[in-house]
């Protein structure tokens, strides 16, 4: 079975060139399953329903997120009602809504997706290796092929969450920089593993983000109102193979595609 995973989606922008591309992308590439990151997609801030609508209705089938998943007002009622909508296992138990699910491909295939958090310049939440090892045995129970958003900013924590799970899931795909990275690789069990698999925003830009007002916020560094760049769009991820039956890795590639309106 073919899985791909889209980087951060940003604002307005990135959700309207995965409508555009991910329809083609699922005909060529023959996938069957879809994941992607909306944490940023509403205003290049958090999620909303719209935002919610405008992806699941682009053909993603499941939403992971990371820090800035409360941003918006609704999103605590959003991520309670709309099962295909994860935030971070490792948030706090009393946290709003769910950090796993298990579904099913149009072919009737279980997949788990599991999402989870660091902790290495980011909040303090409860051990991303712990949680992990705290949710496998119910996931592997129902599931052979588990997919797991490592969203985090060190590079060395993703790393190590991927060797962690080496064996014991099908892929550590990670997120939260915006950042492509080149080092994918089938990790020895089976794992399929790259530290960011990037974003989808604006390509003149700072990681989504105007590049005036992001430059201007580190020279003067005072207060400023961010707000999602124009212009050409990066659509990015990673598609993993994986066989169904073991629920091992068979290989992983990133994918970059541009989108002009």
């Amino acid at each position: 079975m073919r899985v791909l995973f889209l980087g951060d989606i940003v604002g307005t922008p990135g959700r309207r060139a995965c409508r555009t591309i991910l329809p083609r992308l699922i005909d060529r590439e023959r996938l069957d399953l879809v994941i992607a990151n909306c944490e940023n997609t509403a205003g290049g801030a958090g999620v909303d329903g719209k935002s919610v609508r405008d992806l699941l209705d682009a053909g993603v089938d499941v939403l992971t997120s990371g820090n800035h998943v409360w941003r918006r007002p609704e999103s605590t009622e959003l991520i309670q009602a709309e099962r295909r909508l994860l935030r971070p296992a490792n948030f706090p138990p009393a946290a709003p809504g769910r950090g796993w699910m298990v579904g099913e491909t149009a072919a009737g295939t279980p997949v788990a997706v599991l999402n989870l958090i660091g902790r290495v310049f980011m909040d303090s939440v409860d051990c991303p290796f712990r949680s992990a090892e705290a949710v496998l045995p119910e996931l592997q129970a129902r599931a052979r092929v588990i997919i797991v958003d490592m969203h985090a900013e060190a590079t060395s924590e993703k790393a190590a969450v991927g060797w962690f799970l080496a064996g014991k899931v099908s892929a550590v795909l990670g997120s939260h920089t915006h950042v492509q990275t080149a080092d994918e690789r089938v990790l020895p069990g089976g794992t399929a593993y790259i530290t960011d698999v990037g974003m989808c925003g604006p390509v003149d830009s700072v990681i989504g983000v105007d590049r005036e007002l992001a430059v201007r916020r580190f020279v003067t560094h005072m207060p400023v109102k961010f707000a999602v760049a124009s212009g050409p769009v990066i659509v990015q991820g990673a598609i993993v193979d994986v066989d169904a039956e073991s629920g091992h890795a068979q290989g992983i590639r990133r994918v970059q595609q541009l989108h002009t309106d």
